[in-house]
């Protein structure tokens, strides 16, 4: 059995009492909301904080989970269960409802949050094993060793980005709100993240991920629309090795912008501007969404490095592509 090593648990109430015993714990202190992702890491000592401080007893990063349609800002310790069954967010943003139920499990997804999802630690078939077996193979790169086992000549770390959430904010071009000890700033979604399996996040170490704003909600007359498809091996439980976010804004029946974005191929969602560019100005035809396929396709490089055959993986980007944007399709002529 892994047992979780000795650690001093803290539990602020206010923003400034979290800096402050930050401050005071050093750089051998972690935040944990959830704890879904951070405490099976540190039983495997993938992370060893000597103090754990807990997000889950401020106020200011609860958000709300009721009010007017599409309410933002979302806070970033709302759970993932809230998330999807809030009928607000269901209805004025569906894509993130989708993508909050899709992650893992119901007794997990009533533990983890937002801003977990959000800032979930990337993941290898190298670096998610045990303490002993990572020895046994001279550990790698992203903890503890010298070589990324997925390409041992690669000067950086390939573990993938695994986060449901993260390629839907970045679709959606949400707005970030992160504070810290030196005052708060706003981030777009797509520039949170790092192409860099250790340096996943810009986002500084002291930081806390605050809340998510939104943009204006989604309704069946609005002019944008937003979905989210996963591929994993069984239905439920696992992360995904691939995830695809589709948003298209539309003039009448026509693709005014679209953005395409890609989770698990890379350390970071990977927004396809090829694939966006191959839509506006046309509808979603058969052929317009085929060459986005296409043009989605090329770029996607997804490692040995997590479930099923790399190059399958490859093909399903095509695959999964052409399903998001057939979905899209559908629902515009469903409301047009």
């Amino acid at each position: 059995m892994l047992r979780l090593p000795s650690f001093t648990y803290r539990q602020p109430r206010t923003l400034n009492e979290l800096f402050a015993m930050k401050a005071d714990a050093g750089p051998d202190a972690s935040y944990v909301a959830g704890g879904t992702d951070l405490y099976p890491n540190m039983k495997r000592r993938q992370q060893e904080p000597r103090t754990v401080i807990s997000l889950m007893g401020i106020r200011e990063l609860r958000g709300t989970e009721s009010g007017e349609r599409g309410a933002v800002p979302l806070g970033a310790c709302l759970t993932l269960t809230a998330l999807h069954t809030n009928p607000h967010i269901r209805e004025g943003y569906s894509a993130v409802a989708m993508a909050a139920g899709l992650v893992s499990t119901p007794l997990l997804r009533n533990m983890g949050t937002l801003g977990g999802n959000l800032c979930l630690d990337t993941r290898c078939n190298y670096y998610d094993q045990t303490y002993e077996w990572r020895k046994a193979i001279d550990f790698c790169m992203k903890k503890d060793g010298h070589i990324c086992w997925v390409a041992p000549s690669s000067p950086r770390c390939w573990a993938v980005t695994s986060s449901d959430l993260a390629p839907v904010m970045v679709a959606l071009g949400a707005d970030f709100l992160l504070a810290g000890p030196a005052g708060e700033r706003v981030v777009p979604a797509a520039r949170f993240y790092h192409n860099d399996g250790i340096n996943y996040l810009t986002k500084q170490p002291d930081e806390v991920l605050v809340e998510v704003r939104l943009p204006p909600a989604a309704s069946p007359a609005s002019d944008w629309d937003a979905v989210y498809h996963k591929l994993r091996r069984r239905g439920s439980f696992d992360f995904p090795v691939l995830g695809v976010a589709a948003w298209v804004r539309w003039e009448r029946s026509t693709v005014a912008d679209a953005r395409v974005v890609l989770g698990g191929v890379a350390s970071h969602p990977q927004e396809v501007p090829e694939a966006a560019a191959v839509l506006r100005g046309q509808t979603l035809s058969t052929e317009a969404i085929a060459a986005a396929a296409d043009a989605a396709y090329r770029p996607a490089k997804p490692m040995d490095n997590t479930d099923f055959d790399l190059s399958w993986r490859k093909q399903m980007t095509r695959v999964y592509v052409t399903r998001a944007l057939t979905e899209l399709a559908r629902r515009r002529n469903t409301t047009t």
